[in-house]
């Protein structure tokens, strides 16, 4: 089995996820009480919300390399950053530490492929639905992204992953705003909906949609698996 260093953190809330969702999968592939080979450096949420607020994408990337550098030492033999947000910096991290690097956006696209979809709206943090490093890959894959249109939309879900998600806390009413925003996207033409953003999914669920859903931790999740359990040391 390959060892795998997950950068966590990025909030701590979906970081639970992942090791779950990892180590149910290893078991799913491997049976008995085999369990997924793993290490978590889970930086300070604080500092990477700040960073991105002022769009200093070196500090960012520092941040975050840094962490992936002494997962490296620790043995891993592949990287997770555990939030979309953080592959602003994916390629540059990959590069750096000369490690394979599981990329989120790959894995979703090719879910949504599998799918057999075409257009999805995409929620996420305001830099994953404004910027162009998520979009760009999945328009490259031959998907076309659509965002909600309205800016305080946009703010509004940026500000409640900050304020609430990210620490743990689940609201109703914010619930109900979200199936709002989708349910626009739906009516934009929206095939699927991505959660882009790995504490979405602590808030919307398949259930809630009737138009396929795409759990970014649960894909990502999966893609580490993969690798963990595939051929060799």
């Amino acid at each position: 089995m390959k060892k795998i260093g997950l950068v966590g953190g990025i909030s701590w809330t979906s970081t639970v996820d992942y090791y779950r969702y990892i180590n149910e999968g290893v078991n799913e592939k491997l049976g008995g009480l085999n369990f997924a080979e793993c290490m978590i450096y889970s930086v300070n949420f604080d500092d990477f919300q700040r960073f991105n607020a002022e769009y200093n994408w070196d500090a960012t990337f520092e941040l975050l390399v840094n962490a992936a550098e002494d997962l490296k030492k620790g043995g891993a033999e592949a990287i997770v950053l555990c939030a979309n947000t953080a592959h602003i910096v994916a390629d540059r991290i990959a590069e750096r530490v000369n490690l394979p690097l599981i990329d989120i956006t790959t894995a979703v696209a090719d879910a949504i492929h599998q799918a057999g979809l075409k257009k999805v709206g995409l929620l996420g943090t305001t830099y994953t639905m404004e910027l162009d490093f998520y979009k760009d890959k999945l328009i490259a894959s031959g998907i076309e992204p659509i965002i909600p249109q309205s800016q305080e939309d946009r703010d509004y879900i940026e500000d409640t992953l900050r304020n609430e998600l990210g620490r743990g806390v689940l609201n109703p009413e914010t619930k109900r705003q979200y199936l709002a925003i989708i349910q626009q996207l739906i009516d934009n033409g929206a095939e699927g909906i991505i959660l882009g953003c790995t504490e979405i999914p602590l808030l919307i669920h398949q259930e809630d949609i009737a138009i396929p859903v795409f759990d970014t931790t649960k894909i990502h999740a999966k893609a580490a698996v993969s690798f963990a359990v595939q051929s060799g040391k």
